[in-house]
This record gives C-alpha cells, structure tokens and sequence, in this order.
C-alpha cells in the first residue's frame, strides 16, 4: 500500500498547485480557463489578507494531489463555513485513497474551526466525482441551481445606473 501524506502548502508550493489547477482545467475539458498566475495565487494564499487555503497530498513523497478551499458564511446559522474550490488528484494516483484522505483533512478543518459547513460545486458528468462524494455521505443540492457573473458581466453591472 503506498504512503499517503497531507500537509498544509507552502510558499514553495506555488508553482506546483498551479500545475496542478492546469491539469484540472484540462481533465475538465477547459484548459484555457485555467489563468492563474503564480503571483495571483501566492497572493491569495500567502498575501498579507490571505483568502485561500490549499493542501498538498502526496503519494510515496511525492506531490500527486491537492485540495484547494477558502471560508465562507452562513446567514443562516451565523457561522462561517468552507468551500472547497478544487479537489483534484493526478490520473495516475486515483484510487489509492488520496481523494479521500485531502477530502478527510478538509472536513477535520471544517470541524476544528467551528464551521457550520462544507460546500463545493461538481460538474454533472463528472460521475466518478459525484459517486465519491456521496460514498462520503454528502447531499446533493439538487434544488439550487449555481449562478455566476464573469469578469464581462462584473464590468458591465458595475457600469450600470
């Protein structure tokens, strides 16, 4: 059985979680998506106001994984939550329980900081995914249907009377 470690990111691990969110963006069939630049994601993680968090996981010493995620709030319940923006394991890695030990430690983070939540957002066919998350007793949102602006749309309500 290989060796599975989760550790918090470092500064050092920059470049490698943006590779990792290009190999996302490609398994998603959306590769010119990914526009990230190592600057923008120190920033965020690292930043004086940090607003992301990631964790690296790692097969036998080596980086095949990470779990990207930041906080959000319940209005509802008063408490803050998390939202896992991305999750992605390495092709190559899958099925030896890394997906499951960086899903594990987000939800032991959730936990420990007194979160009244965990969310995160599946592409419909991607069936591998949605199987795994409800082998984790997760409940599909069926009800609510996700809303985004895009940067064109941003700019044009922030112009707006």
């Amino acid at each position: 059985m290989p060796s599975i470690t989760i550790r918090p990111a470092s500064p050092a691990d920059v470049p490698l979680i943006r590779s990792l969110i290009k190999e996302l963006a490609e398994y998603e069939k959306d590769p010119e998506a990914a526009k990230a630049t190592d600057q923008q994601l120190h920033e965020a993680h690292f930043g004086p106001r940090p607003i992301a968090e990631s964790l690296i996981g790692e097969v036998d010493g080596v980086a095949q994984g990470f779990a990207l995620y930041f906080h959000n709030f319940s209005t509802w319940t008063g408490k803050k939550g998390i939202h896992l923006e991305d999750l992605f394991v390495r092709p190559t890695s899958r099925g030896v329980g890394l997906g499951k030990a960086l899903f594990l430690e987000v939800a032991r983070v959730a936990h420990e900081r007194g979160c009244a939540r965990l969310e995160w957002a599946v592409l419909d066919w991607n069936t591998p995914a949605i199987d795994f998350y409800k082998s984790m007793n997760a409940n599909a949102m069926d009800e609510w249907t996700t809303f985004r602006l895009n940067d064109a749309g941003l700019s044009a309500l922030a112009r707006a009377k």
